[in-house]
């Protein structure tokens, strides 16, 4: 199945270094934390030739009524990098990819 670009993602900016990115999952808070941690491992580092440095991923799972709201902020080394990718297009990477996330939570439940 093909990837979308929903429209539930929200990417803001907090600071001129932070970039927040939050997706309400219709699972409970386990089923997500578990989709994002199974694997043998988690690695949360970005880093692209394209931007110097690497950002710092802060991950939160808040679970009222049965749906989880997952929440990404990334916080990057200075305001030129931030901006940077803000003008890559990467809201519509990451909604993508949250889109396969929310099929995989369907097959878990």
């Amino acid at each position: 199945m093909a990837a979308k670009n929903s429209v539930i993602l929200t990417v803001t900016t907090r600071t001129d270094r932070e970039i927040v990115m939050t997706r309400v999952f219709g699972a409970p808070r386990r089923l997500v934390f578990e989709a994002c941690t199974k694997p043998e491992r988690l690695i949360s580092t970005e880093s692209f030739d394209d931007y110097p440095g690497e950002s710092l991923n802060t991950l939160t799972f808040v679970e009222p009524d049965g749906k989880t709201t997952f929440t990404n902020t990334i916080l990057y080394a200075s305001r030129e990098v931030h901006d940077a990718v803000i003008r890559s297009g990467m809201e519509r990477g990451a909604g993508e990819t949250y889109d396969r996330l929310a099929e995989h939570l369907r097959t878990m439940a």
